[in-house]
């Protein structure tokens, strides 16, 4: 072999000794070391492919968590906030039944006051009227107090005035008929002025309950009209208007309950006054009797 030839053959066996040294070292499967220059400005898309499906579920993740806070957003449900916020109509009806619920309480001081004052004075009078042994003397210890007591002493002293001159000649009974006949009309007359204002308690026991319902199907109905505009049913939505519509049916009970209540205790109270009033009724129609009765035996014993 000639020495060119032995040179050659050494390079080559040089040149494969390197190439598989460096085959053992690289790790199986690895991408090629070298790789063609990318252009300028221009991303390759294998770092795009995985950047596109990050960014989405982050997205996503921060509009669910904007709209949750949206729904779950602090709504003022006090007494007073869910007034403000009510429909025209319900704030309509929350007024009248506040309304007349001040006007229920307002009778029932006024009523009270007055029912108790009538009650002391009818006693007096019976009192008196009772210790009396004569219409005159019952309407002395009268005279400079008032009340149904009084009327019904002086009402019964007019009329026998008034049938002086013909109890000479005629009987007494067409006298006590026109004494009981006033008497019932002032007793009447007193019942009807104690029993006024009590029929305001009895509508208001009967219709309040009845408002409030109104004001209650109102407001769930816009309630509903909500919902479909916000097109979800979650419960922030839902229950604002739904609370503000069961304010009205509450504010119509707390109407009611206490206008059946006292208007109750004031038949009773009345029923209670009319048969005090009937006593001195019945008290002056005896005075009467006994005067008749001691002027025919002292007729006879002028003669």
């Amino acid at each position: 072999m000639s020495r060119s030839g032995l040179l050659a053959a050494l390079v080559a066996s040089v040149i494969l000794s390197v190439g598989s040294a460096t085959a053992q070292e690289q790790p199986a499967g690895a991408a090629p070391a070298i790789e063609a220059p990318a252009a300028p400005g221009v991303v390759p898309p294998a770092t795009m492919a995985p950047a596109q499906p990050a960014s989405q579920p982050r997205a996503s993740a921060e509009a669910g968590t904007s709209t949750a806070m949206e729904l779950t957003l602090p709504h003022d449900l006090s007494p007073w906030g869910m007034f403000m916020a009510a429909d025209i109509i319900v704030k309509a009806v929350m007024i009248g039944l506040a309304f007349a619920s001040l006007v229920t309480w307002t009778i029932w001081l006024a009523k009270s006051l007055e029912i108790f004052g009538g009650k002391l004075r009818i006693r007096r009078a019976v009192r008196a009227i009772g210790d009396a042994a004569t219409l005159k003397q019952a309407s002395r210890a009268l005279d400079r107090s008032g009340g149904p007591g009084a009327l019904l002493v002086r009402a019964a002293e007019e009329e026998t005035a008034l049938s002086a001159g013909a109890l000479d000649h005629v009987s007494g009974d067409g006298l006590k008929e026109r004494v009981t006949s006033r008497l019932s009309r002032i007793e009447a007359a007193a019942s009807r002025r104690m029993s006024r204002g009590t029929g305001v308690l009895a509508t208001i026991g009967s219709t309040a309950p009845f408002v409030g319902l109104f004001g209650t199907v109102w407001g769930i109905m816009n309630a509903f009209i909500g919902i479909s505009q916000a097109q979800t049913t979650n419960l922030a939505v839902v229950a604002p208007g739904i609370a503000e519509a069961l304010l009205a049916t509450a504010m119509g009970l707390v109407a009611a309950i206490p206008a059946v209540v006292i208007y109750n205790v004031f038949a009773r109270s009345i029923v209670g006054y009319r048969q005090i009033l009937a006593d001195a009724s019945a008290g002056v129609e005896r005075l009467v009797s006994r005067d008749l009765d001691f002027r025919a035996v002292a007729s006879p014993t002028a003669e």
